[in-house]
């Protein structure tokens, strides 16, 4: 199999719409906007948001709703879910919510499904009244949503209106076989979070290749990996914002999740060597450095895995550098003329 440069596949944006210390959701959000306008002009072929509920420092837990404000305040971008978790929703509601995001931005909207709840267990109590509801039940529920965004049926005694033949892009997300397998028996596309649990990520790239089918539309497997990118100018200018993201996650095993904290001079202190290791673990797919380091960076990932795109995201405190960060990133994939 050919090597694959970064110019010859498509990088996307995955945003929490993190809130951070001393600021609100809604300068989370007016953030979120700004961030999707510039990565619009730099070429970015989506720009994703993840459905999280209880997160004191994640403001995009009704993810439709963002969806809709994001492709109304750009032009041309995808913009979708990474994803919408399902056990949350009626398959009905999911469909008729991005069978109207497609009917007012035609062209422009990804559905991804995942079967986690996105929250501690209480809350996702609080979200699914009807307590029979269960993961078990992702394949046919994703197969029903599928149904009700495809052909329109008169017959039928449900339908999704808006929704019916929108035919929204339904991708599958996981970070495990499941997905993978799932993805391939249906013939979707197929997203891994390995920007946070990469422990699979090979092993489930293999089985989605396997097990693909051409069912729809879609004729070849098609397959995105997120990645975590903090590029700046140097080495330790993206050592140093980098703190941040580290801190979250530190939060994440502690059970502590907050908002955002801003960068510090050094983890020391902050970690012990055992949460120092789980972090790092969990962040094995993440590029921290200057332009050339987190370019060699990806070109290896790229070089292992032969993804189709990769999904970046990039937890910088500070909205100036965050931008620049993925400014940066943008250039590693600009097409040869």
């Amino acid at each position: 199999m050919p090597t694959k440069k970064l110019s010859d596949i498509s990088v996307s944006v995955l945003d929490l719409v993190p809130i951070q210390e001393g600021k609100t959701a809604a300068d989370a959000i007016k953030n979120a906007v700004d961030l999707a306008q510039h990565v619009e002009k730099w070429g970015y072929r989506r720009f994703w948001m993840a459905e999280h509920h209880n997160f004191p420092g994640i403001a995009s837990s009704a993810t439709a709703v963002l969806i809709g404000h994001i492709a109304r305040e750009t032009s041309s971008i995808r913009v979708g879910s990474g994803g919408i978790m399902l056990p949350n929703h009626a398959p009905l509601v999911v469909a008729e919510q991005f069978g109207t995001l497609a009917t007012l931005f035609p062209g422009r909207i990804d559905l991804g499904l995942g079967r986690a709840p996105g929250t501690d267990g209480l809350t996702a109590m609080a979200l699914r009244r009807d307590q029979h509801q269960s993961v078990d039940e992702f394949p046919q529920n994703v197969v029903e949503v599928y149904n009700y965004l495809g052909d329109p049926d008169p017959s039928s005694k449900v339908r999704a209106v808006p929704g019916e033949g929108t035919y929204v892009p339904i991708w599958i997300l996981g970070s495990s076989t499941f997905g993978a397998q799932l993805a391939g028996m249906l013939g979707m596309p197929y997203a891994f979070a390995s920007h946070f649990a990469p422990t699979m990520l090979h092993h489930a790239i293999q089985v989605y290749r396997d097990s693909f089918k051409p069912v729809g539309s879609l004729k070849e497997p098609y397959v995105m990996a997120g990645v975590n990118v903090i590029a700046a100018d140097t080495d330790e200018k993206a050592d140093y914002l980098a703190t941040s993201m580290y801190q979250s996650f530190l939060g994440v095993i502690r059970g502590t999740a907050g908002l955002m904290q801003p960068p510090v001079e050094s983890m020391n202190g902050l970690w012990d060597a055992s949460e120092q290791y789980a972090v790092q673990n969990m962040l094995r797919c993440s590029f921290v450095g200057s332009p050339e380091k987190v370019k060699d960076g990806l070109q290896k990932f790229v070089d292992q895995t032969q993804v189709d795109e990769v999904i970046v995201a990039s937890s910088i405190y500070d909205h100036a550098a965050r931008l620049h960060s993925y400014e940066l990133t943008s250039d590693f994939f600009k097409k040869s003329v």
